[in-house]
């Protein structure tokens, strides 16, 4: 029993960082091509908020039910599948952390727009932002679904 206990908290929280997420960068990238100011204001505070709530505790979740699992399993560390899915998983830590960097300083630079009543899309700080948190999810999102493809098929190469 303890197994499926384990395997069902593995799945919703690797669900709740894959969904929120996508979530989170499809809201701040529609109100990124919106062009408006208030409306990407409490977008980004949403994300921020969001990715407290949600994905920094499946963030720590994830390896805690994996490793619980390797070990009920009798899975070693030195298995392929799960290096390259602790590799991956590292890869998605090193954009995600300036991911959530990056999100704090647009939702800050969006909210002091919004209160001076300047456009935020005229502000080349937002723009270099913006694209680098755009240019880092990319990575990340690949990962994450590389990871699914080989919690799934456990590989043996």
């Amino acid at each position: 029993m303890l197994y499926f206990w384990l395997k069902v908290i593995h799945i919703l929280s690797a669900t709740l960082l894959f969904g929120t997420g996508l979530g989170t960068a499809f809201y701040l990238l529609k109100a990124h091509l919106d062009k408006d100011t208030t409306y990407l204001a409490y977008t980004a505070k949403n994300v921020v908020l969001a990715d407290w709530i949600f994905t920094t505790p499946a963030v720590i979740i994830q390896p805690l039910s994996g490793f619980a699992l390797l070990h009920y399993l009798h899975y070693p560390l030195t298995t392929s599948w799960v290096m390259l899915a602790l590799a991956l998983y590292v890869l998605i830590g090193l954009c995600w952390i300036p991911v959530v960097w990056l999100q704090i300083k647009i939702k800050e630079l969006a909210w002091n727009a919004m209160q001076a009543d300047h456009n935020i899309f005229e502000n080349p700080l937002y723009h270099r932002y913006f694209k680098a948190w755009f240019v880092l999810g990319w990575p990340a999102f690949i990962a994450v679904i590389a990871i699914f493809y080989l919690m799934t098929f456990k590989p043996g190469w």
